[in-house]
């Protein structure tokens, strides 16, 4: 009789080990995005030129999440990815609305073109310049890092015959800041004195209301200890005015994004942002070469005035963008 051979059982593969390494370059990631968000979030942001080095940058540390959270995903780190994926919603939230516009506010006024460029030491190719404003139809000017050169050199493109009214506080290297006008305007003292000039001035416009304008450059806070006369300097621009007060506009670059909490409170009182208005608040203004590119050049308008557009131009010969705005001031 023929005696059946039992065959072996068949073993079951064993569960496949994590590894230990990509494990830890996972987590080191997600606690180097969170380092990263944690100034902006938790409100330390003015401490030092690091912090708001990293509070500058804070757009990026979005995709950057979203990157660690699907890779958490794939390699069944679950801990990790809920940690790293609620940062990230979180970032998203505070992030993300300044690319969605506001809905269209209908306004009847009188219309005014502003634009704001740094001209990089004076670098920038004063043609080009003189171009913008002339083919943009500009109305009032800020200058940033305006040298006495760049001046004379503005005036030679032709930008005294298109805006001859001005308050032009040229200085050496970035000292300098200027207001030109189409409209006749009168210098006010809006900004104390400041490490970079900060003129103001009352634009005497062609309808029943005026408007006060504010070209800003306050220190860019990459030295030692700038960062102090950063936020000093930050704090000192003025707040919006009230409801039966002249309408102001400040223009410039501010050297702070809107992860900066001096201008998010600068926001908070009563200013809007027209690149956040109209869904353009991640599009950067600053930056060349290796460089991470940051949104520090902003326009904001106090309560009542109104931004129909806004655009950010390149400009030849400065790491700064041009950013332009069409504003409304309601009669």
């Amino acid at each position: 009789m023929d005696t059946a051979v039992a065959e072996p059982e068949s073993e079951s593969p064993l569960p496949r080990r994590k590894s230990g390494f990509v494990t830890a370059l996972l987590v080191l990631a997600m606690l180097g995005t969170a380092g990263w968000a944690a100034p902006a979030l938790l409100g330390f942001d003015t401490a030092n030129r690091y912090t708001i080095a990293l509070a500058a940058t804070l757009q990026y540390a979005v995709p950057v999440g979203s990157v660690l959270t699907v890779l958490g995903l794939v390699l069944r780190r679950w801990l990790t990815t809920l940690i790293v994926g609620l940062l990230t919603v979180v970032l998203a939230i505070l992030v993300l609305p300044r690319a969605i516009p506001d809905s269209p506010t209908p306004v009847q006024g009188s219309p005014l073109r502003v634009l704001s460029v740094n001209l990089f030491f004076g670098r920038a190719e004063p043609e080009h310049v003189v171009d913008l404003v002339r083919d943009g139809r500009i109305d009032v000017l800020s200058l940033q890092e305006l040298t006495p050169e760049a001046v004379a050199e503005l005036d030679r493109a032709g930008l005294a015959e298109l805006l001859p009214h001005r308050v032009l506080h040229s200085g050496p290297q970035a000292d300098g800041t200027g207001i030109a006008s189409r409209y006749p305007l009168r210098e006010l003292p809006l900004v104390p004195p400041t490490s970079l000039a900060q003129p103001s001035a009352l634009i005497d416009l062609p309808g029943r209301r005026d408007v006060e304008f504010v070209a800003v450059h306050p220190i860019y806070p990459v030295g030692a200890d700038t960062a102090g006369d950063w936020l000093r300097e930050l704090t000192a621009l003025p707040r919006p005015p009230g409801e039966r007060e002249t309408p102001r506009i400040l223009a410039g670059d501010f050297n702070a994004t809107l992860d900066h909490s001096p201008l998010r409170a600068l926001l908070g009182s009563g200013y809007a942002d027209a690149a956040e208005v109209t869904g353009a608040g991640l599009t950067p203004t600053w930056g060349a070469g290796w460089m991470p590119r940051a949104t520090i050049d902003h326009l904001l308008t106090s309560e009542g005035l109104v931004t129909q557009e806004y655009s950010v131009l390149d400009v030849p010969g400065t790491d700064h963008r041009a950013i332009s705005g069409h504003i409304v001031i309601p009669d």
